[in-house]
Formats: structure tokens, C-alpha cells, sequence
């Protein structure tokens, strides 16, 4: 399983060192907890096969309890990340620069209601594509001044979810399916 926490920085507001984060894992009972750099992702195994939200529940008031942070957590399974692997909607054919894509996940799936607020949002070259707990996001001329990144989406949508990029992804990835 992958943890991906909201608002993990390395200096100021929300600091919390991975050694911490890890050990605070193994506490909880992921033995094999191990993260991977400092933005808040965790791979570790969930031998108990408790509820993704459940888990989510659990880290969640353990961070606040033993770290003082108020930390929202996505828990996604491997077969899941896998899965946003092979549907991203904007990896092309030919040539693909992973520096170009980013996925935000989100804590639970929008409702129609909330994606409808999207509708005839355009910042092209920009794009976005809404599925299931995932926003795929394609900026081809990089991330500097884009509008499509998580605050836009949160304050948008009133969801709560945490970005990262795509290599980032296929990292954490690799590192998930070895355990």
C-alpha cells in the first residue's frame, strides 16, 4: 500500500522528518514502512487487510496525537496505482516527458455535482481529466505557471487531495510492488 499525506513540507508548516514518519508507521503496525523523499509518501504493508479508510482514520490520529499535525492521508493499493498508471489520458503515443504529467489524489471520489463545477474550464495548453479518485493533469509547457494544481482543484471542488508527479509515481510504484 501507498500512503501519499497532504502538507508535508520539509521546512516550516507541517515539517515532519521521515525517520519520524516511518517509525510512527511501524508503531502503528506496518513493519515494512519505508517513505520516499520528503513530501510525504509511505510504502508499507497492510498484513492486516483492514479498510483503506480505516487506515486513513488510523494515521490520521496518530499524526495529530504523537506529531501535533492536522495531516490529511490517501491510501491507494498497488493494483490501484497501477492502474493510474496505465490510464493516464494524456501520455502520447510517441515521445512522453514525465516532468509534463502530475496526478492529484484525492481523498474520496467527487460527486457529479462537484466535477460539474469543471465544466468549460480551459487553461490551454493545460489539461485535467477527472477519474474516479484521480485528476490526471497535463502541462506540456511545465508546472511553473499552471492554474491546475491541487489548490485550484480543492477550492474548486471542495475535495481534499495531494499531488505528485509522474516520476514520483512510477517510483513509488516499484518500490510497492518489491514488498
Amino acid at each position: 500500500m501507498i500512503a501519499f499525506l497532504r502538507g508535508v513540507n520539509m521546512t516550516g508548516h507541517n515539517l515532519i522528518k521521515m525517520t519520524d514518519l516511518a517509525a510512527l508507521f511501524r508503531k502503528l503496525g506496518f513493519k515494512d514502512a519505508e517513505t520516499y523523499i520528503q513530501s510525504g509518501n509511505v510504502i508499507f504493508t497492510n498484513h492486516k487487510a483492514q479498510a483503506e479508510n480505516e487506515i486513513e482514520f488510523r494515521i490520521e490520529k496518530a499524526i495529530k496525537k504523537q506529531l501535533g499535525h492536522d495531516i490529511s492521508v490517501m491510501i491507494r493499493s498497488v493494483e490501484e496505482i497501477k492502474k493510474v498508471l496505465l490510464i493516464n489520458p494524456f501520455i502520447p503515443a510517441g515521445d512522453f516527458d514525465q516532468a509534463k504529467h502530475a496526478t492529484i489524489f484525492l481523498k474520496e471520489a467527487p460527486l457529479q455535482a462537484q466535477t460539474d463545477k469543471l465544466a468549460g474550464i480551459d487553461y490551454t495548453p493545460d489539461k485535467f481529466n477527472v477519474s474516479g479518485k484521480e485528476i490526471f493533469i497535463w502541462c506540456p509547457n511545465g508546472f511553473g505557471k499552471t492554474k491546475l494544481y491541487t489548490n485550484f482543484f480543492e477550492n474548486k471542488m471542495k475535495v481534499i487531495g495531494t499531488a505528485r508527479n509522474w516520476k514520483t509515481i512510477n517510483t513509488i510504484a516499484s518500490i510497492a510492488e518489491k514488498k
